[in-house]
């Protein structure tokens, strides 16, 4: 990361992942001492950003955006070298300060003052990035500059937009004071409630924190400004502003697309080649001696070499005689040509994309149709806006337009992507012992008040009335969960990084499996410890410990009984104690869970998928 100035400045490092998942454009960035925000795609210098190739996830880009949309890239890199002045410390993602109030870390001085007040100076170290911070001369303790800390509170809306909080606004109950007003922000007791943090101006002004938050923070608050500070830019905005703590989980939610990178073509020199074509395209037109001679020279060629030339020359004439690639033109179909991947029935070896069959263990052959062991995975996601306040809610096609907040001025020619590559586990559950369980009488009833939650859930956000994602969704969701905790207690992956890829079709798409799946922004992948688990005489016992663990929760029988259609909830007998996962791992935000659906609960032993 680096901020913008007239000289770069690094002020810290983050994953490529953690840039579409926790920190990305428009989002706030707590370091050690500073408060950033990534800042639009406008300024990022592509220089150093590398192109990524996925047609399919670039295809369901374009539907939601538009043709314009060129390219996937990735984040702005150089590899660090131990020359602290070379090129890489001016190469990153381009952050600001913000919020852009700082308050002055000594008790006795507490002065809040923007930080281009003059009060405060920067000091950075090339040694020591992440120690960048502001201080103010006021000679705290020992006679040395305090900190000068970021303010603790930010103004939001439910329309994407931040800014920075009021604070002389709020201070005056509204009224402009003029110029020439300084202002402090302290603490009066012990509790840190908003009640006892007090803004207080020399003129006498003073008032707590706890009128702009809460019920009747409206009457305090000014209207929102529709700032987009990662933009630079302001709109108009009916939404009311609302106050949010610094680093409040709820300032910015991703929206993102994510797809599996699958075969094309059945050799591997072909999908080299098929992924690089847009570079070796213009070699199919030209005589053999001089395509193999140019062939050499390009820069993929490194890629290309472990084939040698007249295989690579083969391969890119019968790419060049191939069809068109008709890729589906439908974002709600990313998952069907995995699912085919998965399900063909075949051993595939290709760098991001090898497969094998694996016996299923015989006692789970009534319900388990086949496993797939996946040691090789390449997962490519994709940041194309973000929200604030409310995550986007499922399916992120119902966001309206003007919840979901640009990531550059204009219409995007390119987005952000992050490369993962890891290994998984595929298990396929078989479609008609599913179909005759949606079918049972006391299902359908379970189904019915599930069905309710959801419509009530939507009403209550005044969203539009989406389909239920049905029955085996739920199912297929529930047990992934209860597979992930048993799964992180042996494969020596956290809970968290293990993710989950659920394929519930309907009667007229009998799809019915999931994928569990651990990766990292390493181009060597995973170590092979989740794939481990999925072998025949492993996989079984651990399936057999999954659901007898979900049976009894710890929080039973309130877990159990749980209504979802009393609080609206989308997910039914389901809690932190016993199915909820990691934000990273969840595709759904833990929601359209239920144990009653996947074995027998205390509150409901008949609807359950694995009864006794």
């Amino acid at each position: 990361m680096s901020r913008p100035q007239q000289r770069s400045l690094r002020v810290g490092a983050l994953r490529p992942n953690q840039l579409l998942h926790t920190y990305g454009v428009g989002s706030v960035a707590d370091l050690p001492s500073l408060s950033v925000l990534t800042l639009g795609l406008a300024h990022w210098d592509l220089t150093h950003s590398l192109p990524v190739t996925e047609d399919r996830l670039l295809t369901a880009l374009r539907r939601r955006l538009g043709g314009q949309l060129e390219s996937l890239r990735l984040p702005p890199h150089l590899p660090e070298t131990s020359d602290l002045f070379a090129d890489w410390t001016r190469v990153g993602v381009p952050v600001a300060l913000f919020p852009t109030w700082l308050r002055c870390s000594d008790t006795r001085c507490n002065r809040l003052a923007p930080a281009d007040s003059g009060l405060f100076e920067l000091l950075s170290s090339p040694y020591q990035p992440d120690r960048a911070r502001y201080v103010h001369s006021c000679r705290g303790n020992g006679n040395s500059r305090p900190t000068a800390v970021p303010a603790r509170f930010v103004l939001a809306c439910d329309n994407g937009h931040l800014d920075d909080f009021p604070w002389s606004y709020v201070a005056h109950s509204g009224t402009d004071p003029g110029a020439g007003h300084s202002l402090t922000l302290a603490e009066r007791g012990s509790t840190g409630e908003a009640a006892n943090i007090f803004i207080s101006c020399e003129c006498k002004a003073s008032r707590p924190m706890s009128v702009a938050l809460g019920l009747h923070a409206e009457r305090t608050l000014p209207a929102c400004r529709g700032r987009h500070p990662h933009l630079n830019t302001y709109e108009p905005c009916d939404a009311p502003a609302r106050t949010l703590a610094l680093g409040a989980t709820n300032s910015w939610f991703a929206m993102q697309l994510r797809v599996f990178s699958i075969p094309r073509a059945e050799h591997p020199v072909d999908q080299v080649v098929d992924d690089l074509w847009r570079d070796l395209s213009m070699l199919a037109g030209l005589d053999a001696a001089t395509a193999k001679m140019i062939m050499q020279t390009q820069t993929c060629w490194s890629e290309l070499k472990p084939y040698g030339v007249e295989r690579v020359w083969a391969a890119i004439q019968r790419r060049s005689k191939a069809e068109p690639d008709d890729t589906p033109d439908d974002s709600d179909d990313l998952r069907k040509p995995e699912w085919l991947a998965f399900t063909a029935g075949t051993s595939t070896e290709l760098p991001d994309f090898t497969i094998r069959p694996e016996p299923v263990p015989p006692e789970h052959r009534h319900w388990l149709r086949e496993v797939v062991l996946a040691p090789r995975l390449r997962e490519v996601s994709a940041l194309y806006g973000f929200t604030r306040i409310d995550a986007p809610e499922w399916k992120v096609l119902d966001t309206p337009d003007v919840r979901r907040a640009p990531l550059t001025i204009g219409k995007p020619t390119w987005l952000p992507c992050a490369e993962m590559r890891g290994e998984g586990i595929f298990l396929r559950v078989d479609e008609e012992r599913v179909v005759e369980w949606e079918h049972r009488p006391e299902v359908k009833q379970r189904e019915q008040l599930l069905v309710h939650a959801h419509d009530r859930w939507r009403a209550q956000r005044g969203l539009d009335q989406a389909p239920w994602p049905g029955l085996r969704y739920v199912l297929l969701h529930t047990l992934a969960h209860v597979l992930i905790r048993e799964l992180a207690l042996e494969c020596g992956y956290s809970a968290a990084g293990i993710g989950e890829r659920i394929y519930a079709g309907t009667d007229e798409t009998p799809a019915a499996g999931v994928l569990l799946y651990t990766s990292a922004p390493d181009s060597e992948g995973t170590l092979g410890g989740l794939v481990s688990l999925g072998r025949k005489d492993r996989l079984g016992s651990l399936v057999e410990r999954a659901l007898e663990a979900a049976r009894l929760c710890s929080s039973d029988p309130l877990c159990a009984e749980h209504d979802p259609t009393v609080h609206a909830r989308l997910s039914a007998a389901a809690c932190h104690a016993c199915l909820f996962a990691a934000e990273t791992s969840c595709e759904r935000g833990n929601h359209y869970l239920d144990r009653a659906l996947l074995v027998d609960t205390l509150n409901d032993p008949g609807s359950g998928f694995f009864a006794r």
